[in-house]
């Protein structure tokens, strides 16, 4: 079984009073993006809304990535608070060989420090229809996946228990 390791952020800033996080949105499906994402599971036309992670590069710390992808998918900068936990899950290639993948994904509480939402190259687009901010509170229902729903609810969580940040 082929590994691989991701890493990525629950970016959040304080704006009217309420929490808020960035989000990405997935291109609908095609022959492009299914090599670049799994679409696996996906309903036809339902748009899919994720949080910002991609692979470690060789000689990268996850921590790294995570800041990385954050910037390359969602247009902004972000400083690290904590790391929130790694979600592992297998899935199968829906493109290529077929493949059984086992992965583990680092997420991290982030926070915003500058830039504009979905200000993303045009290369990007390949993987990221639109970058955009959600309410944290709502999160955990608008997120397709089950592992950053928990990582939208720790967030949340965190935040809370550390009203400093």
């Amino acid at each position: 079984m082929v590994r691989e390791i991701s890493a990525g952020g629950v970016v959040v800033r304080n704006a009217d009073g309420a929490w808020w996080m960035a989000a990405i949105e997935l291109p609908e499906p095609s022959a492009a993006t299914t090599e670049a994402r799994s679409t696996r599971g996906r309903p036809k036309g339902k748009s899919v809304l994720c949080l910002p992670k991609g692979l470690v590069d060789p000689g990268e710390k996850a921590l790294e990535a995570a800041l990385r992808e954050v910037r390359e998918e969602t247009g902004i900068t972000a400083a690290p608070i904590t790391k929130l936990a790694d979600i592992k899950y297998v899935y199968v290639r829906s493109w290529g060989d077929g493949e059984k993948v086992f992965k583990i994904v680092s997420f991290y509480l982030l926070k915003y420090e500058s830039g504009r939402i979905d200000n993303i190259s045009d290369e990007m687009r390949i993987e990221v229809a639109c970058a955009k901010w959600v309410k944290l509170e709502d999160a955990p229902k608008l997120l397709a996946y089950r592992g950053e729903k928990q990582m939208a609810k720790q967030a949340m969580e965190y935040l809370l228990a550390h009203a400093e940040v």
